[in-house]
């Protein structure tokens, strides 16, 4: 009987933290649902108080996951300004104060049934495997896509060292191949793995879209757009480009003389930021994080973006989306971005120097349809059906039994090996002793009694539990 291809979008975290895979996932799930083709259900983290507390924003806590729903529901349609039709399912997660990250607890493959376990996203597929124990994603799912969002080795090598960077890098391969029968990376600063492709399948929120159109507006009535200079934001850690920002004003203060910069975001090093700010004789202004949607950004004209470790940087697709120009580095995290003609890029301190005194010096460059429908989410979707094949594997039919030729040897062989590849992982992966060692949280081979309480979960009475259901 023909149904509605199914998508299940698992990702890393979940609003109201404010990162990539909170938000480009969410969107991909508005997105995919918006034509009413397919069924989509999104499957974020769900973290007990405590761990709420030291993730989210502004005291913004939920007393249960139909709470966090709604907000999720209400941010998502306020932004692209319809109702979407995709289904948000829970699964169990506890923060790691050292990976300053969400880790899945137990076997979340379970969270979708058997009947609907059609297609799987992981978005960052590494960060969803790496402790997974329980069902092999691709014997519970026909098809598994990995997107890859995050230059995890650039951010090891720089806050420990090369030998952690080689084991992980060995890791990420390893899980990434033994789950995935495709992997997307987003652009080539993300470590290589074998078969995949590169692609930028994000977009902006289409509020951007809208700025940039006010803007263009603006200035065909021969008003002034843009009545602020540079600014940069992102969140207030050493490793997002404040060091190399910092660097290049202070080496070049005197060619750069004039030049006012506001610097906006949270992070551990926001103390560290600010006192080296003012060191320069350049006006640097440090200020909190905000929403980069927030009307106080519209007006500047020049966004710096000096960042190496982004993957697609985000808040530089929302700059050119409003209009700006924006300045970059020459680095592959932004080949997409050099298409559009107000992104200049710089190769080196010199040309830092002189791409930022050409931009302050003229007006952005008139957005085209086509400039803005390429940042667009509606374009970033028609990239990912294509990269991923979709409209292939829905009608993509069980393999059959192979002959006894070479090449089937060869495949069997390839399938054995993968297959005994996973068995250790799955057995690693359930000692709790080995868990430790390579960074999972302990105890989080399974649920706590509490998140199983919040999620209506069945409470194991063994360490590898009885089967689990979740109402959401």
């Amino acid at each position: 009987m023909d149904r509605k291809q199914h998508i299940a979008i698992f990702t890393t975290a979940s609003l109201p933290w404010m990162t990539g895979t909170a938000v480009n996932p969410l969107f991909r799930a508005a997105y995919l649902t918006r034509d009413g083709e397919r069924k989509v259900t999104l499957v974020i983290p769900w973290l007990s108080l405590k761990d709420q507390q030291l993730v989210y924003p502004n005291e913004i806590t939920f007393k249960s996951p139909t709470d966090h729903e709604a907000y999720v529901r209400q941010w998502v349609e306020q932004r692209t300004g319809f109702i979407s039709g995709f289904n948000i399912n829970f699964y169990p997660g506890k923060f790691s104060t050292d990976k300053r990250s969400i880790l899945a607890v137990g076997d979340i493959t379970e969270i979708i049934p058997d009947e609907e376990a059609d297609i799987a996203v992981l978005e960052e597929p590494e960060h969803l495997t790496w402790y997974h124990h329980g069902r092999r994603w691709k014997t519970k799912f026909r098809l598994v896509i990995g997107v890859v969002h995050t230059n995890y080795l650039e951010y090891v090598k720089r806050e420990r060292n090369g030998m952690q960077a080689f084991v992980l890098k060995h890791i990420n391969s390893w899980v990434i191949h033994i789950y995935c029968h495709k992997v997307i990376r987003l652009s080539a600063a993300t470590q290589d793995l074998r078969k995949s492709i590169i692609c930028n399948i994000h977009g902006v929120n289409p509020k951007f879209i809208e700025v940039g159109k006010k803007k263009q507006e603006q200035l065909k009535n021969g008003n002034k757009a843009f009545t602020k200079g540079a600014y940069y934001i992102g969140k207030m850690v050493w490793s997002k480009g404040y060091r190399e920002l910092l660097e290049l004003l202070n080496d070049h203060q005197k060619e750069l003389t004039g030049l006012q910069v506001d610097l906006y975001g949270n992070g551990e090093d926001h103390d560290q930021v600010e006192a080296a700010a003012r060191k320069l004789e350049l006006t640097i202004k440090v200020h909190p994080g905000s929403d980069h949607a927030d009307p106080l950004f519209h007006d500047y004209k020049v966004f710096l973006n000096p960042s190496t470790t982004d993957v697609v940087c985000t808040t530089t697709a929302e700059a050119l989306a409003m209009g700006k120009i924006v300045i970059c580095a020459n680095h592959p995290s932004n080949e997409f971005f050099k298409q559009f003609p107000n992104c200049h890029i710089y190769d080196d301190a010199e040309g830092f120097v002189k791409v930022t005194r050409k931009a302050l010096a003229e007006e952005p460059v008139p957005q085209t349809d086509e400039d803005r429908h390429e940042l667009s989410w509606e374009a970033a979707t028609e990239r990912f059906l294509k990269v991923a094949e979709l409209n292939v594997a829905s009608t993509r039919k069980p393999e059959k039994a192979p002959t006894k030729n070479f090449m089937s040897l060869s495949l069997n062989l390839r399938r054995k090996i993968e297959d005994a590849a996973a068995f250790v992982h799955n057995a690693a992966s359930g000692i709790e002793v080995a868990r430790k060692a390579f960074g999972a949280i302990p105890g989080s081979l399974e649920p706590d009694e509490e998140q199983c309480k919040e999620l209506g979960l069945a409470v194991s009475k063994e360490k590898h539990g009885s089967k689990r259901g979740s109402r959401h």
